[in-house]
């Protein structure tokens, strides 16, 4: 089983991990508990940070900024994880969100027929929804359907700022790589400057931006605040997250075309248990009298991986963690926790996208006049 190094990974990156230290100064400042993905780990980097909490601490405003490729027609539960804090610290903070949905994207690098891809960001819209944001600080836009006037003039000053040997040795383009992939950076990037949104932000450059994301996406933020101070912007912070780990684990690839890869929000109770049981990777023994000798190996555990995502009780964990470690608790035990959890995780997803019609997304994806945005 392949392992990701994230310190390596974060010292080739040049972000910072993030400290305790930290966490509780945003325990102090919202005078809430910190989501578990802080708490744990999960979400561990950072750019910035201590910049936004100070400058927000002497009452400056930030927003916060996000997104979705919308590839599938329903999400899996990794693509819930950016959502899931995002939403948190939306409540914690009490500030403005975009999300962008990068329908443009998916036809550059997937081959997407335009038409579809502007429907798969419809249908993702309605799962984004359904995560629990206010209404009334957050605008969901599509790129195809946005892209034009402030954004657009944005898009084209990043352009004009960033050469082609810097896009290419950020990303690795090859001579062949169509112009479009080439472009599309400044368009991921245009978002992170507020005066892309005037119907929120009016003409205020000066607006600081907060961005959640996993830190597979760091590449295209360096290059946003390379040019940030130049064009007379803050440099946008960002909070990165690790990688949600395949059914088969870490050395595995979530797929939507591969659908044992992963747990979708659409699944059934059927279908997630069937998955948790046939796929899910264990680091559990090769026998029984192994597993009650040696214990399961947390590290590897896909079972155990989730729960740490999805498990909200710190106390019950830790109880997971001591009992199956020590092979107390075997396998299929640890299997049937996490079959539980996620079961109920997509029966109250499924409940509350039920509940989002085409006009609550109609709401959320137009331009309009946005009067409390904080506070």
């Amino acid at each position: 089983m392949c392992r990701i190094d994230y310190n390596k990974l974060t010292q080739q990156f040049g972000c910072q991990l993030i400290p305790d230290e930290m966490i509780e100064r945003v325990r102090k400042l919202t005078g809430v508990e910190p989501h578990p993905f802080l708490r744990r780990g999960i979400f561990f980097a950072h750019r910035d940070l201590k910049e936004l909490l100070d400058a927000y601490e002497k009452g400056e405003k930030f927003y916060l900024y996000t997104g979705r490729g919308p590839s599938s027609e329903a999400l899996h539960l990794g693509h819930l994880v950016p959502f899931q804090l995002t939403k948190w610290l939306q409540d914690a903070f009490k500030v403005p969100l975009v999300i962008q949905l990068t329908d443009d994207e998916k036809c550059l690098w997937r081959g997407l027929d335009a038409d579809e891809a502007v429907r798969l960001a419809y249908e993702n819209t309605k799962d984004i929804i359904a995560c629990g944001f206010d209404p009334e600080r957050t605008f969901i836009f599509s790129d195809f359907d946005y892209m034009g006037g402030n954004f657009y003039r944005n898009v084209n000053k990043i352009a004009r700022a960033v050469t082609f040997s810097q896009v290419r040795g950020i990303f690795g383009f090859e001579n062949d790589a169509n112009i479009g992939k080439i472009m599309f950076p400044a368009i991921q990037a245009a978002p992170a400057f507020a005066d892309t949104f005037p119907h929120m932000f009016g003409t205020n450059k000066k607006i600081r931006c907060l961005i959640p994301c996993a830190i597979d996406q760091d590449p295209y933020f360096r290059m946003t605040r390379d040019i940030s101070t130049k064009l007379g912007y803050h440099k946008c912070a960002l909070i990165e997250s690790r990688f949600f780990p395949a059914l088969q684990g870490e050395s595995g690839k979530m797929s939507a075309s591969d659908p044992n890869s992963s747990i979708f929000v659409t699944d059934t109770p059927k279908q997630i248990k069937t998955k948790v049981n046939k796929y899910a990777f264990t680091g559990g023994g090769d026998t029984l009298e192994d597993h009650r000798k040696y214990g399961g190996n947390l590290d590897v555990d896909v079972p155990y991986k989730y729960l740490n995502f999805f498990l909200d009780d710190d106390a019950k964990l830790m109880h997971i963690a001591e009992e199956y470690s020590t092979g107390r608790m075997l396998s299929g035990e640890i299997k049937a926790e996490l079959i539980a959890i996620l079961t109920d995780l997509t029966k109250k997803h499924q409940e509350a996208r039920a509940k989002v019609t085409d006009e609550i997304v109609k709401y959320f994806m137009t331009p309009r006049k946005m009067d409390n945005l904080w506070g």
